[in-house]
């Protein structure tokens, strides 16, 4: 059994990463930022965080679109 004397968690905020892609967990290094941003987003209320989403669904549409168009 390992004995932990620092958390897990301390070094990935002292890599300014997360957990999951020191774990290999994830492909791509996940941006906290972004996390942060979507943390705020799940406090609101639930009204609010489907008019976000839905603007958010609407951009990356977009931009996905505009990807395809220039291949």
């Amino acid at each position: 059994m390992v004995c932990w004397r620092f958390p897990l968690s301390k070094i990935a905020d002292v890599l300014n990463t997360s957990l999951d892609y020191l774990m290999s967990k994830t492909e791509f290094e996940l941006d906290q930022s972004i996390i942060s941003r979507v943390v705020e987003i799940q406090s609101l209320p639930e009204e609010d965080k489907t008019h976000i989403l839905y603007a958010i669904d609407g951009l990356l549409q977009n931009v996905r679109t505009k990807l395809a168009f220039a291949k």
